[in-house]
């Protein structure tokens, strides 16, 4: 119940985020998102009876609903294009890191001692974001060039092109009609969620995260004692939720540098593959368990490392890629006008898709049994947008461009026809180049 509870209150929060992204900024939006996590964990730590774990678990959940999708875009929008991608998947880095923290004090300490722990955490980023500016972006969109540009200085430096990086912005807020001279109507609102713009990425992610939330990695996550006690394997079962943390971790790190490295599509078909045919191999190896425990006498398993290093190889093969893409993509995809809102929709989508792989879990096994629930998994297990600006990703699905892939040489009158502004003007986009700095 516990953790369907969290699960929960998270699409809630992932709804009313997107609303307050694009009405009052990416800042407040996330400043706000500290608020019920802080509550949440207070009331857990204090709680004298089930009730006020449950009301804990909910606000905990609806904060860390809130707190998804404005991380992502503020990331994005904050950071230059060949950083964005490993700078965005920090944020899973940190999530990995939570739970390793989880899994380690869980073993040693009371719950609540480990509630009053968790507060730390968005007692501390709702003091950091207190002193953060504002993306530029979002300022642009509300015709604030001024506050732009001192954003812009603080992020940038002294020494950084700050006025060309705006003058950029604006010409494609005017392009896009995306300027913020007036609040957009309701009608707007829905052109602007129904253009293909918006909906074509919507749809992908939508999918991305129901193979991702369907692989099972929820369920390894929240279930993973249970799981490893089950496995019959001879390893302290703490030890190795512990160990289950480390790994995910360290791997989380080395998938933020390959997201540079080699792009989004590498890394789904890896995490894809490898999460398949582990958790076949899981389900596999528990139905032989089953039949080894019900045999008179019963069988002493043999070769159970084989269901640890399936575990394993799951979560290392998953975090490469089904926990850091989607999440990146998310700051990536959306126009400027509504990312905030349809943000919201698209984490929504995806936390809910942890609640009911969560809730359904422990039904799944009563009818499936537990083998049968990971060969399910099993069964279950985009656009590349690597170096892009946020721009040239709008664009792409705007229609107003018929690639992301750089032109060739000889090919630049074409893509300079493809990429014109509002007033016929050519964009200039920035362009890293070896070992020198951008302007």
């Amino acid at each position: 119940m516990a953790p369907s509870l969290s699960a929960i209150g998270t699409p809630i929060g992932c709804l009313l985020s997107g609303y307050v992204m694009d009405n009052f900024g990416r800042k407040k939006a996330l400043i706000a998102t500290q608020i019920p996590t802080i509550i949440g964990w207070i009331i857990i730590a204090c709680a004298s009876n089930v009730g006020m774990i449950y009301a804990g678990r909910v606000l905990t959940g609806f904060g860390s609903g809130m707190v998804g999708a404005p991380a992502r875009v503020y990331t994005s929008e904050v950071t230059q294009p060949h950083l964005r991608g490993m700078l965005c998947a920090l944020a899973s880095t940190g999530i990995s890191l939570g739970v390793l923290i989880q899994y380690t004090l869980g073993a040693f300490t009371t719950w609540k001692f480990l509630s009053g722990v968790s507060v730390i955490v968005p007692v501390a980023a709702f003091i950091f974001m207190l002193l953060m500016p504002e993306t530029p972006n979002y300022l642009v969109s509300k015709q604030k060039p001024e506050k732009a540009r001192k954003s812009l200085a603080r992020l940038r430096g002294s020494s950084y092109n700050i006025d060309r990086e705006v003058e950029q912005l604006q010409s494609f807020a005017a392009k896009t009609n995306a300027s913020g001279k007036k609040k957009l109507s309701m009608r707007e609102t829905i052109q602007a969620l129904v253009h293909p713009s918006c909906l074509k990425p919507f749809a992908i992610l939508t999918v991305y995260f129901m193979m991702y939330q369907f692989s099972g990695v929820n369920t390894i996550t929240f279930y993973a004692v249970e799981i490893f006690r089950d496995s019959g394997t001879k390893m302290d079962k703490n030890t190795c939720t512990i160990l289950l943390g480390v790994v995910r971790l360290i791997f989380t790190i080395i998938g933020a540098i390959l997201l540079r490295r080699c792009g989004r599509r590498p890394l789904t078909f890896i995490s894809g593959i490898g999460c398949g045919f582990t958790m076949v191999g899981l389900g596999v190896y528990l139905y032989f368990k089953r039949q080894w425990d019900l045999a008179d006498p019963p069988i002493e398993p043999i070769a159970t490392w084989f269901p640890v290093a399936c575990i394993f190889i799951f979560i290392i093969t998953c975090t490469v890629g089904f926990l850091i893409v989607p999440w990146v993509m998310i700051g990536e995809l959306y126009p400027m006008k509504v990312r905030g809102l349809v943000g919201g929709f698209t984490t929504c989508m995806a936390h809910s898709f942890v609640f009911i792989v969560v809730k359904t879990y422990p039904f799944l096994t009563h009818v499936l049994e537990r083998h049968g629930t990971f060969i399910l998994y099993g069964c279950f297990s985009f656009v590349e947008t690597k170096g892009k600006t946020l721009q040239e990703i709008e664009d792409y699905f705007s229609g107003r461009t018929k690639t992301l892939k750089k032109a060739k040489p000889g090919n630049n009158d074409q893509q300079d026809g493809q990429q014109l502004l509002a007033n016929g003007a050519k964009p200039s986009v920035l362009s890293p180049e070896k070992n020198k700095l951008l302007p």
